[in-house]
């Protein structure tokens, strides 16, 4: 586990530009690029269900500009959505990581990509943050409640089909 992005030791190269950390603070981590590559808003029922919330906001980022700090490995644990299997190893991705004393979600790691979650990053200042606004809602079929913010609503993932109106749930 400790020999690959994020949990290889910090490469010399390695520029940190924001922290972000769980809410107990024992999962820590460092991030290198000032804007993901995307950023959305999900509101398919396994991120509902699992985050406890009407949608997740997640960005997405290469796993090579994501690092743990040391000794963060003992606090994560690992959760397959797709089989619903739990684990304090880690598993072949696709998984979810969680801190497993508060509890918080930390990410969904991906082969090459991870989601993060911004609201654990500790920005600066507001201007830091602007680069990691969502661009759109994905899965907003399956929404919960409207969010009228003008960006596009995907019925799915994104670019996958026509973006839907912005129409209420009365509709």
């Amino acid at each position: 586990m400790a020999s690959q992005p994020p949990y290889a030791a910090l490469p010399n190269d390695f520029k940190s530009l924001f922290t972000a950390s769980c809410h107990c603070g024992r999962v820590q981590y460092e991030i290198a690029v000032e804007k993901p590559l995307d950023a959305k808003y999900c509101h398919c029922k396994d991120c509902q269900t699992l985050h406890g919330a009407p949608f997740q906001w997640a960005a997405i980022v290469n796993k090579s500009d994501v690092q743990f700090l040391p000794g963060v490995q003992d606090h994560l644990e690992f959760y397959k959505s797709d089989t619903q299997t739990p684990s304090k190893t880690r598993p072949d991705p696709p998984s979810k990581l969680t801190c497993r004393s508060c509890h918080s979600p930390i990410m969904d790691e991906g082969r090459r990509m991870c989601m993060l979650f911004p609201s654990l990053i500790k920005f600066p200042s507001r201007a830091a943050l602007a680069p990691w606004q969502p661009t759109c809602h994905i899965f907003y079929k399956a929404r919960v409640c409207d969010i009228p913010d003008g960006k596009p609503k995907w019925p799915g993932h994104k670019d996958d089909g026509e973006p839907m109106a912005e129409a209420t749930l009365d509709e």
